[in-house]
């Protein structure tokens, strides 16, 4: 089989577009379907409606190579391998929601010379499930490892390339890894249940290690220790390593909480009590809420006191405001009566009515005009350039910044005249506002 056979992508949202495009770039002719027409149609113009470093450019470079579709029929008479890319949401149990890959299944027909390539995030015992359905369709599970805001990268360089498959399957598992052989990477050939177990529990670990840190921050604030420092001196032991090690004000994003519920939720369900996951999302919860005491600290009671929070998106360089936690510190701060402004530089049209009862602005010194204070929530580097010193100090009411992710200059802002907050340093004494 050639090494640059026909793909088939089911579901363009954020993976799925990264996969055919990446795919795209390494030669193939891809086959990428999507059931939203509007979509289809905006990429067949050209349009991405992702926000993504590189992506687009990379949709535009590859343009004669990537054929969009509504028809799965255009993606099975073109293509066998057909990657599964579509969502798996958290249902109101904290299990997920099947239901799309379930009608991908069906979809397939009386297919008997295809693959399914699960890229979506399903709970370890899926692909059993779907191959006691249609042991007549090869299945593999290949799960992504993509980061938002460096996913074309991760692509193109990946960590490692993981590929699930029983021997019914074992032809179709060696094309997948022929597909993946010209990046390099190390690739982790394994059983079906194991793969679908790596993803869950890399997510879960790399929470719980934010986790880690957020309670080792908060502990050096009682105890005057600055967890910047602390960190780097824990990174540097080979056996932790310095990645995941940042601390802040929670986790967010479309992978880690609903990827550490799934598992917490899939040992449940086995008769296992996941003890150390339950505080992993019991922390990260407390962690979003910890703002509200900083504030508090230096303005008293916060009814009728103007908060701008700069940033919306759960991580910058990506328009992905899913389990934001500028979310819940907008609807806990209106929830103890302050007038919220907030700023994003992308991901404010993606807030809808999530944000009904705040103030949405076009310009971070839009948001500051008056403010009591400033939250720094998202740490886009537009916000590290600000003239904090002259126009932001003059535009404030009150020179008062919580850094949400030890992201600004606290010495800098400090010997200005502001009073500091980050996360995790010495505390700041209150000041009268």
């Amino acid at each position: 089989m050639s090494e640059r056979e026909p793909i088939g992508v089911i579901g363009v949202g954020w993976v799925g577009l990264v996969t055919a495009a990446g795919f795209a770039e390494l030669g193939h002719e891809v086959y990428a379907r999507d059931i939203l027409s509007e979509k289809i149609d905006a990429l067949r113009r050209g349009e991405v409606p992702i926000h993504e470093p590189g992506l687009e450019e990379l949709v535009a470079k590859n343009r004669d190579r990537l054929h969009f579709t509504t028809d799965m029929a255009d993606v099975i008479s073109n293509a066998q391998l057909l990657f599964c890319c579509v969502d798996t949401p958290p249902t109101y149990s904290g299990d997920a929601d099947l239901s799309s890959v379930e009608r991908v299944v069906e979809e397939l027909g009386d297919s008997t010379d295809h693959a399914l390539v699960m890229k979506s995030t399903v709970p370890v015992g899926t692909g059993r499930a779907i191959q006691r359905r249609r042991a007549d369709v090869g299945y593999v599970a290949c799960p992504e490892f993509l980061k938002e805001g460096a996913a074309v990268q991760d692509f193109m360089k990946p960590d490692r390339v993981v590929v699930g498959a029983g021997p019914e399957s074992a032809d179709f598992a060696d094309r997948v890894e022929n597909l993946y052989a010209q990046l390099g990477a190390p690739i982790v050939r394994t059983d079906v249940a194991s793969a679908e177990m790596i993803k869950l529990a890399s997510n879960a670990f790399l929470a719980t290690k934010i986790s880690f840190i957020n309670e080792i921050a908060n502990v050096s604030e009682e105890l005057g220790a600055d967890v910047e420092e602390v960190a780097r001196g824990m990174g540097l032991d080979e056996r932790i390593g310095p990645h995941f090690l940042r601390a802040g004000i929670g986790y967010g994003g479309s992978c880690f909480p609903k990827d550490v519920s799934a598992l917490k939720q899939l040992a449940g369900n086995s008769g296992y009590h996941f003890q150390l996951l339950s505080s992993v999302i019991e922390v990260n919860e407390l962690q979003k809420r910890r703002t509200i005491g900083k504030l508090q600290k230096h303005l008293g009671s916060l009814v009728d006191r103007e908060i701008a929070l700069l940033g919306l998106a759960f991580k910058p360089h990506t328009d992905d405001i899913r389990e934001a936690t500028a979310l819940v510190l907008a609807h806990r701060l209106m929830g103890e009566g302050a007038a919220v402004r907030i700023y994003d530089p992308v991901a404010l049209n993606n807030a809808g009515d999530m944000l009904a009862g705040a103030t949405t602005c076009k310009s971070a010194e839009e948001a500051l005009e008056g403010a009591d204070a400033a939250v720094l929530v998202t740490e886009w580097p537009e916000f590290r350039e600000l003239d904090w010193a002259g126009t932001v100090k003059d535009l404030m009411r009150n020179p008062l910044v919580v850094d949400g992710r030890n992201f600004l200059d606290d010495e800098a802002l400090r010997a200005a005249g502001f009073t500091y907050e980050g996360i995790g340093r010495p505390a700041a004494s209150a000041v009268e506002a």
